[in-house]
């Protein structure tokens, strides 16, 4: 009898625990898209809007809006649907791209065979999240126009400080009359870290692209395959981005099928990009935008507004290092072994103005700031040829001082009309 009477008081336990833990799971699950959401807008990238919200104990569901926090060319529009469990929450829903007024006149009335649906999982007791989208193949018609894809995988896990992307694509191909470019199978795999607000913070990509073609009727260009590696990192002090493309074969299959045109890789960092300023430009982004409209969404004179934050970034007096240049060419005979950097001058910011850049004698001002210097190794016969030098020259200094161009101590030479 006392075991009998024991069960009533367990079994309301259990029904309380199970309650309890729906609506913890129902809780965290919200905070951790709200969440989610801020730090997607804290990168002064894309704006971000919930239309729609209902939060429930057992399902919620809501309606977010993503564009592209400079102008709004597109949008896209993700309604989720979510079940919650007592140590995980289940979601699911749609993704539905749209094009602003002017852009959809531009391209005129396009459609897929149907709404692209994704599927995910937030996990309460870790914080993990992960979701999943896969498209179907799809072809879109316009004026004669024709873009196909054959087929598209996404995935998106993570927790807070902490995401990866990885995204596969079968092909894609975009016909225009006689002009036909198709690429294919590529991948992009992308990790990002980063702390409250992205104060600070670091994102690494990795884009594959396995076949690259071009395709017109009086010759093909063919490339196979294609690297870009990306490394972005905001700190206490600066904003630096690394980028390195990495060629493995250019081949013109009409002219020469047998011998490649070149392949090579080229290394470069951009790097003193003041960090307080960049911080602040985002800012004003984002106050910009929140300030707009669904027509207007960036009021007139944006530039003059940001004027002085953009002159921060710069305050530092910016350099761009380019740290390889190794290409290749069979076919041309021509090896190219070079480095180098160029620096910006900062002093006297306040002489320059953005807002003229769009004059001539504004981009020379802009242009008498920059020097730097390049070195091609072991150098051609050929190439010191063109330039006007002596034929057993082997090595090309390249220097760059207040924007105009010497090769070993001389002016350049004109090489084109």
């Amino acid at each position: 009898m006392r075991k009998e009477r024991l069960i009533v008081p367990i079994l309301a336990a259990l029904v309380v625990a199970w309650v309890a833990a729906q609506l913890l799971s129902s809780i965290l699950f919200e905070r951790s898209l709200r969440q989610a959401l801020e730090d997607l807008e804290a990168r002064g990238e894309w704006r971000v809007s919930r239309t729609e919200s209902r939060q429930g104990w057992l399902t919620s569901q809501g309606k977010l809006l993503l564009s592209p926090l400079l102008g709004r060319p597109w949008r896209l529009e993700l309604t989720y649907r979510a079940r919650h469990g007592a140590l995980s929450t289940d979601v699911e829903g749609t993704l539905l791209p749209r094009l602003d007024s002017v852009l959809q006149k531009a391209v005129g009335e396009v459609s897929a065979p149907s709404i692209p649906r994704w599927q995910g999982r937030y996990h309460t007791l870790s914080g993990h999240s992960e979701l999943r989208l896969a498209l179907a193949p799809f072809v879109i018609q316009q004026n004669g126009r024709e873009l196909s894809v054959r087929g598209a995988r996404m995935r998106l896990e993570g927790v807070f400080g902490d995401w990866r992307l990885r995204a596969l694509l079968d092909q894609l191909t975009l016909t225009d009359g006689p002009a036909q470019l198709t690429m294919g199978p590529s991948s992009l795999e992308s990790r990002y870290t980063y702390i409250d607000d992205a104060y600070h913070f670091a994102q690494r990509d990795h884009l594959h692209v396995e076949s690259l073609s071009l395709h017109y009727p009086a010759y093909d260009i063919r490339v196979s395959p294609l690297d870009v590696h990306s490394h972005m990192v905001l700190d206490e002090q600066e904003l630096r981005l690394n980028g390195e493309l990495i060629i493995g074969e250019v081949s013109v299959p009409s002219e020469a099928p047998d011998t490649p045109l070149l392949s090579g890789r080229i290394e470069a960092e951009l790097s003193r990009l003041n960090a307080d300023a960049v911080r602040a430009t985002i800012l004003r982004l984002r106050q910009e935008a929140s300030w707009g409209d669904a027509s207007l969404p960036m009021a007139e004179g944006l530039l003059v507004r940001l004027a002085p934050d953009l002159k921060g970034v710069l305050s530092d007096s910016p350099r761009l290092d380019v740290t390889t240049i190794a290409i290749e060419s069979p076919l041309l005979g021509i090896n190219v072994n070079a480095d180098g950097a160029l620096f910006f001058d900062a002093r006297g910011l306040d002489e320059l103005m953005m807002t003229r850049l769009d004059k001539p004698e504004e981009r020379a001002r802009w242009l008498d700031r920059v020097d730097g210097d390049f070195t091609w190794y072991d150098a051609p016969t050929v190439a010191a040829l063109w330039l006007g030098l002596p034929l057993g020259t082997q090595e090309l200094e390249f220097d760059v001082v207040r924007g105009e161009l010497r090769v070993n101590g001389r002016p350049m030479p004109q090489l084109w009309p």
